[in-house]
């Protein structure tokens, strides 16, 4: 998430969410946000009504980290969901789930979409048999995401593919190390974050 290289459990504090950016220690009761409710900082405890545009903030805040982006790159996914057809709160939601590295995560191959992150750059996945490094690739219907042979053994993939997980019904596993993008995700797709992505359309359009 560009230069922060702090705790990425005071972002959930902050946010007051799960965000999930420690993978499966998020689920545990070791997860600080299960320990300390309060947001870090020394003015935390200052009471006060949160204006809306203070609001509006938070919910773009939370947004943005839970996808692990600098603000630049949610800003530039913020554009692009203006310029596309629909509602654009969930076109942003559509054009952040289709990330390679959020594809990565929701498959189950990596613990976090941090981790997801640093094995794409270190070429551990193709895309329709063509060798990716880029993490922020926009995936289309249709598309295949497998392991690559010389990766599969490695003992991080093999821990994580011992993980029992979810898998959204957008994508559909080919075999252990393969994802298949059967369709694009729609908004009632993701309820691991609860965010009114109306309001963070209504922030940038000011």
């Amino acid at each position: 998430m560009g230069k922060y290289l702090g705790p990425v459990c005071r972002l959930c504090r902050r946010e007051r969410v799960k965000l999930f950016l420690k993978g499966d220690k998020c689920s545990t009761a070791k997860c600080p946000l299960s320990k300390r409710k309060k947001a870090p900082g020394m003015g935390s405890s200052k009471k006060g009504k949160l204006s809306y545009y203070g609001m509006q903030l938070r919910e773009k805040q939370k947004l943005k980290r839970f996808y692990y982006l600098s603000e630049a790159q949610f800003h530039k996914y913020y554009e692009l969901a203006t310029k596309a057809r629909g509602n654009t709160g969930e076109v942003l939601l559509q054009i952040l789930e289709r990330r390679l590295d959020n594809i990565i995560y929701r498959a189950g191959f990596t613990t976090s979409r941090k981790q997801a992150r640093q094995l794409v750059s270190h070429k551990f996945f193709t895309v329709n048999g063509i060798n990716v490094n880029i993490p922020s690739i926009l995936i289309k219907k249709g598309d295949v995401i497998k392991i690559k042979e010389n990766r599969i053994n490695s003992s991080i993939i093999q821990e994580n593919l011992n993980r029992e997980i979810s898998l959204p019904n957008w994508l559909e596993k080919i075999d252990a190390h393969t994802v298949k993008v059967i369709d694009l995700p729609l908004r009632s797709d993701i309820q691991d974050i609860q965010v009114k992505e109306q309001m963070i359309i209504e922030l940038y359009s000011k």
